[in-house]
Parts: C-alpha cells; sequence; structure tokens
C-alpha cells in the first residue's frame, strides 16, 4: 500500500486522488491518496513533515520550486525546468512530468506543434514545462510574463523562446494560458496582459481569434473563461485534464519504478474518462 498525497495551495477540487488511485490500480498496486492544502505562509514549516507522512507526493501550485531545498537531488526535467511535481520520499528525490503530460495531450488531442507558432502565457513551473516541451517538439515560442525578473531568469534557464513584457495583436497556432487564472477565486476572468502599444487588459476574443488553438492548464472549471471565448470563436479547445492524467500516470510509473508507454497511457486515460461520464 503506497500513501501518497497531492500538496498545493488549494487543492480541494484536485481529481489528483481518483487518477492516481485509478491508474494505480489499474498498474496493479493499491494507494491512499490524500489532498493536503498549505497556506503559502505555512510551506516551510510544514514541507519537513511530507516526507514522514507519505512514501510519496505530488507537488502543485505554488510549491513546485519551494520544495526544492527540501531534496536531496533532482532528476530529468526537474533539473531542467527549476520545477519538481513529483517527489520519492526515501530518497528525497524530485521529478518533473508536467512536460511529458502535456506534450502527450497535445499529441492525442491532435495538435500539431513541428513548426507551429505558440504563445504561452505564464513563466511558472507550468509554464517552464510548456514552453520546453513545444521548443523540443519544433514549435516557435514565445512566452509571456508579468515578472520580467522570472521572465529573464527562465530564459536563462532553458532559453529556446522569445520572452515577451508585451503581447503583439498576431496570429499564434497556439495559445496556452499556464497562469492558472480562470479556476478557484478567479473563475470567470481571464489572465491580464500588456498588450504591444497599449494598456494592460484582459485576454479576449482580439487575440484569440487570431489564433488555431487554445489551451488552458485549467481542468475545473472544464471550460475557463479563455476557452469559452476560444470556442465561441469556433477556435479548437483543450483544458488541462489529459495533461493532469498523463503527468500522473508517468508519476505513478516512477513510484512504482517501472517503464512509461504513451499507449496504454492514453488507453487508461480513455478508460478513466469514459467512467466518469
Amino acid at each position: 500500500m503506497l500513501h501518497l498525497a497531492v500538496v498545493g495551495k488549494d487543492v480541494s477540487q484536485s481529481d489528483s486522488p481518483s487518477m492516481h488511485t485509478f491508474i494505480l490500480q489499474k498498474l496493479g498496486a493499491k494507494c491512499s491518496y490524500e489532498r493536503v492544502s498549505v497556506p503559502p505562509a505555512q510551506f516551510m514549516e510544514r514541507a519537513e513533515e511530507l516526507f514522514s507522512r507519505f512514501d510519496a507526493f505530488n507537488v502543485t501550485i505554488p510549491f513546485k520550486g519551494e520544495i526544492i531545498p527540501f531534496l536531496k537531488k533532482t532528476e530529468g526535467d526537474a533539473r531542467v525546468f527549476g520545477a519538481v511535481n513529483t517527489v520519492v520520499s526515501a530518497t528525497r528525490t524530485g521529478y518533473n512530468t508536467d512536460g511529458e503530460g502535456f506534450a502527450l495531450m497535445l499529441r492525442n488531442a491532435g495538435v500539431e506543434v513541428a513548426g507551429r507558432t505558440a504563445l504561452v502565457l505564464g513563466a511558472g513551473g507550468a509554464g517552464r514545462s510548456c514552453c520546453k516541451k513545444l521548443a523540443d517538439g519544433g514549435a516557435v515560442v514565445s512566452v509571456y510574463e508579468r515578472d520580467e525578473e522570472r521572465l529573464q531568469e527562465v530564459y536563462r534557464e532553458i532559453g529556446g523562446f522569445s520572452p515577451l513584457t508585451e503581447v503583439p495583436f498576431a496570429p499564434y497556432d497556439i495559445v496556452v494560458n499556464c497562469t492558472g487564472i480562470g479556476m478557484h477565486d478567479t473563475v470567470g476572468k481571464t489572465p491580464v496582459v500588456a498588450f504591444e502599444g497599449g494598456a494592460s487588459e484582459p485576454v479576449g476574443e482580439q487575440l484569440l481569434s487570431l489564433c488555431q488553438t487554445a489551451v488552458d492548464l485549467i481542468y475545473v472549471p472544464a471550460q475557463s473563461e479563455f476557452l469559452r471565448i476560444a470556442a465561441s470563436l469556433n477556435k479548437r479547445t483543450v483544458n488541462g485534464a489529459a495533461m493532469l492524467f498523463y503527468q500522473a500516470y508517468y508519476a505513478d510509473c516512477i513510484y512504482l519504478r517501472r517503464g512509461t508507454d504513451a499507449a496504454e497511457a492514453k488507453a487508461l486515460w480513455d478508460e478513466y474518462r469514459g467512467g466518469k461520464v
């Protein structure tokens, strides 16, 4: 029996427990899985207890970077992104499966990346992962971030994109919301960005009308305001539910020390989604 959890500022609506329990059961393992919401001001004093309470745990907004000082090492994408979403307590090792989950979500949604232009909104932990995977997939990537210091830090760390502090009204094939705006207490809102030559304003029809595909990592609500606007313009829309499932699959394979298989992940997602309808 694996004792697991998801840890974040507010994970009260997280689907992680049902997803991980389903995946692990299908892979022949049993688990208990808790939601652990931690006020940001308390994370530093409460982080240590996570290693003794759980065999492993997943980390989400806003602690993907804050957990790193408590680890002995990071592996794979976690080293590149400077962000961790998966922790194995026994070895205090951090991993990041967000990027792999994001890439598989796009692939299975029929979103072509190679040779496309992409605008990523937000350069936090999720934004870094998405930016890197889009660039690795052959997209021409631009990243908007209101915090210029953070933007430049990410650019120094991973590069491969155009850093933006203002967004031009230009056609992007793919626009990805990685800000978290549109969930919890911001339901009904879209990210506010500074547009080139004008004042800051919420992302709306003017920008989304120029894209082909709108992707929002938010999955609660299933259709964020960002995606609602895009859908009203007959754009292809993708929410983050499949990404959450796929990154959970990759994390569970780490917990079980087994290999991964994209076809297996998709089959499990289709079965899980079918059971949820």
